[in-house]
């Protein structure tokens, strides 16, 4: 019998080619020199499994890769970590998406991506019965899956849902502008949303964070909504009416900020797994993504969950809720 998961992550998978320190492009035709280019994988769904399996979950990622060199590099990577890998689909018709990623001197980073098997992914593909042994489903990259976003997702959602299986999205930049179109029939079927400030702002048309979570509240989100505000923490709302901002750490030194946003939904749904409430789900969230961006590449900086809970108590400062409104934390 197939062990149960504390996660089942959906959604995407890229190889990613970084480089740095790329501070500008060529001219047409000319050569650049950069620092290094390292190859790793990328990914919302492989980078929120990778570090959930390193925290210590039990985590399966479920997606498609092509029948190449770098689809065998996503699978053999996240065996190599622990991952439950039976829900992969490989189709030798396409190929593993993949993604240049540009780190300039400040470690931000600009992308070029080719969405690659991603595209070919369906509600077919899904298997549901490693859905139907996890306690949570992650969908991680709404947006860069468009024979799956929208309809499709809301379904896979709807039947978590009836199989007792708690459900959480979080959104990828929307370079079609589609947005809403593609979100608005999930919404009713997610527990938890977990989306960046600059999504959620083209999502919802508001610039608060306070707004912007009680907008998705209000558009049927079930639980918690809690909106990433990168160096300045989260913000976490309830239906209840609970609002906090949470600040995150600021004494540890950035070298990059690949793969933050998934470290941080690995974070949140760690405590969601592990049964704490909605501000210490929010807290570890903001120390998983920070020990993220202490390092290259999108999870080579996490850490276990015991070394990563002593982090959080030698900075007890650094990470108090501050209550925006009042209410019971669920």
């Amino acid at each position: 019998m197939e062990k149960r998961l504390d996660v089942a992550c959906v959604g995407i998978l890229v190889a990613d080619a970084i480089g740095r320190t790329i501070d500008g492009i060529p001219e047409r035709g000319k050569l650049q020199l950069v620092d290094r280019i390292d190859l790793f994988v990328g990914g919302c769904a492989s980078n929120a499994g990778i570090d959930l399996a390193k925290i210590g979950l039990s985590v399966g990622v479920l997606g498609k890769i092509g029948d190449d060199g770098f689809g065998r590099f996503i699978s053999d990577s996240l065996v190599k970590e622990g991952v439950d890998v039976t829900g992969l689909v490989s189709d030798a018709g396409v190929g593993t998406s993949a993604s240049l990623v540009l780190v300039d001197g400040g470690g931000e980073r600009s992308f070029l991506h080719c969405l690659g098997a991603n595209a070919e992914y369906r509600l077919s593909d899904v298997r549901m019965d490693s859905v139907a042994r996890a306690r949570i489903l992650f969908i991680a990259g709404t947006m860069l899956m468009p024979a799956f976003d929208g309809e499709p997702a809301a379904e896979l959602l709807k039947k978590a849902t009836a199989m007792g299986v708690v459900t959480v999205l979080d959104t990828a930049w929307d370079s079609r502008g589609r947005w809403m179109s593609v979100l608005a029939p999930c919404l009713p079927h997610l527990d938890y949303f977990l989306p960046s400030y600059e999504e959620a702002v083209e999502l919802s048309g508001e610039k608060d964070p306070e707004r912007i979570a009680r907008f998705f509240l209000g558009r049927g989100v079930r639980r918690a909504v809690a909106v990433k505000l990168g160096k300045d923490g989260c913000l976490v709302a309830d239906r209840s009416g609970f609002v906090a901002r949470i600040p995150t750490y600021g004494s540890v030194r950035v070298v990059e900020t690949t793969g933050a946003g998934d470290a941080f939904c690995a974070g949140f749904t760690t405590g969601l797994a592990r049964g704490w409430d909605l501000v210490e789900c929010a807290r570890f969230a903001n120390a998983t993504g920070t020990f993220c961006v202490t390092a290259a590449g999108a999870t080579t900086g996490m850490r276990s969950l015991a070394e990563i809970q002593a982090f959080m108590a030698a900075h007890p400062d650094e990470n108090v809720p501050q209550a925006v409104a009042r209410g019971v934390a669920k």
